[in-house]
């Protein structure tokens, strides 16, 4: 573990912040460039932590994942011709690798050449069983010991078919973009019925569909709560990566923090990412934000308003929205984001506990919290290896002199040197 002093901001930030490849759609290009009938390269992509865990992963499955020179970190991605087994898969603690590949592995030609998964302690905790019993509903077989955890394994042959698969889908949408990614390659498609509480974080599905388009895939959502993907060839173009909106957000956080104003190139308004979302946020708390020439901008108000909002579909975000509503001077209630439970920690739990430990006044909701606004104090914020957790403490750092966080390398899951960009942002 490394400890890290966030840095205080002594005037109001005014900074352009590039920041890098969104890991989201990063790691869809992934599996579609290594599902795909044709070679892509795949420019910008995250270079982190969870990216290097999911090419990997592939690399394991018979895919050619290799660098490019160039300045854009380009990978070229050659799809191998046949899933291969037998592997062994490390997820990390990345749900997109424990969540996307396990359908791929699937495709193995014969029952007896299984895939294994497994990760980091933390990821032997978060939900799998959706999937799990949607892989058999396709002709499967997974064994996972009953848990309906890691570590599980995955083998396939001719009686994967594909078809109709019914699911829970509320601990997150992941169990759906998993099934929608390799339906294509299934003798019949797939097609998705979630039934049970609202799926979380809506916009990652749809960006998943918008990208399955961009390769040529049929899909359609039918009705509410039901995605059809048909059977098919997948042909993912090159693709360039756009900045990725949720490392982005400290950054423009402390715009709101600071009364100031930051500008991320290289967001404009066809993003595939929910900027929608973070911008209706963004004005709650009382900033203004726009798409210039050069990208995003948030400027601050100069003082941060309480905020009232369901973020069921932003939920990944909250951990930094929960930071700025501890310095706001006006209570907040953030609803709707029950999944956060299950993600590399129980983040309501774990922000309640280290706002509390500030001097913050938080309650924990069944599917949220409650912060009413106190002076807060210095000391050490835990991440529970947790990178939105240290972007939290980063954040409220630039406010509260003396915030240290336990462990900064936690941000190297999806931006590897987040302490130096964050203070070349104060400079």
């Amino acid at each position: 573990m490394q400890r890290w002093r966030a840095p205080v901001a002594t005037a109001p930030v005014d900074a352009q912040v590039a920041v890098p490849g969104s890991k989201s759609l990063t790691n869809r290009a992934l599996v579609l460039a290594a599902l795909s009938d044709q070679p892509a390269r795949i420019g910008n992509p995250l270079r982190a932590r969870d990216t290097e865990l999911m090419a990997a992963a592939l690399r394991a499955l018979g895919a050619q994942i290799a660098a490019e020179p160039g300045p854009d970190g380009g990978w070229r991605v050659t799809p191998g011709r046949v899933v291969r087994g037998p592997a062994e898969v490390d997820c990390g603690l990345a749900g997109t690798v424990m969540r996307f590949v396990p359908p791929i592995a699937t495709l193995t030609a014969t029952a007896d050449q299984p895939i294994g998964f497994d990760g980091d302690p933390r990821a032997r905790e978060r939900p799998m069983a959706a999937l799990i019993g949607a892989l058999r509903a396709v002709g499967a077989t997974v064994d996972d010991g009953g848990r309906g955890q890691l570590p599980i394994t995955v083998s396939g042959g001719p009686e994967v078919r594909g078809g109709a698969v019914r699911l829970d889908a509320s601990a997150s949408s992941q169990y759906v973009s998993a099934l929608l990614l390799t339906g294509a390659r299934w003798p019949h498609g797939v097609a998705v019925h979630h039934a049970g509480p609202p799926v979380p974080s809506l916009p990652h599905i749809e960006m998943t569909a918008a990208m399955l388009r961009r390769a040529g895939v049929a899909v359609t959502e039918q009705t509410p709560d039901r995605w059809v993907v048909a059977p098919g060839p997948i042909q993912l173009p090159d693709t360039t990566i756009e900045p990725d909106l949720a490392g982005a957000m400290p950054f423009l956080a402390a715009a709101l923090v600071t009364g100031g104003r930051v500008t991320v190139p290289a967001l404009g308004p066809t993003t595939l990412q929910p900027a929608a979302q973070l911008g209706e946020v963004l004005e709650g708390f009382g900033a203004t934000w726009s798409y210039e020439p050069g990208g995003l901008t948030v400027t601050g108000p100069g003082r941060i308003r309480g905020l009232d909002a369901d973020l069921r579909e932003i939920g990944e975000l909250v951990p930094v929205i929960a930071a700025l509503a501890s310095l706001a001077d006006e209570p907040s209630t953030l609803r709707g984001v029950a999944s956060l439970r299950g993600h590399e920690t129980d983040r309501i739990a774990a922000l309640a506990t280290e706002l509390t430990n500030l001097g913050g006044a938080v309650a924990e909701t069944a599917d949220g919290l409650v912060i009413e606004p106190r002076p807060l104090h210095a000391g050490v914020f835990a991440s529970y290896s947790d990178h939105r957790l240290a972007h939290a403490a980063a954040v409220l750092g630039l406010a509260v002199p003396g915030i240290e966080v336990d462990d900064i390398t936690s941000t190297a899951k999806t931006m590897p040197d987040f302490a130096d960009r964050w203070q070349a942002m104060l400079s």
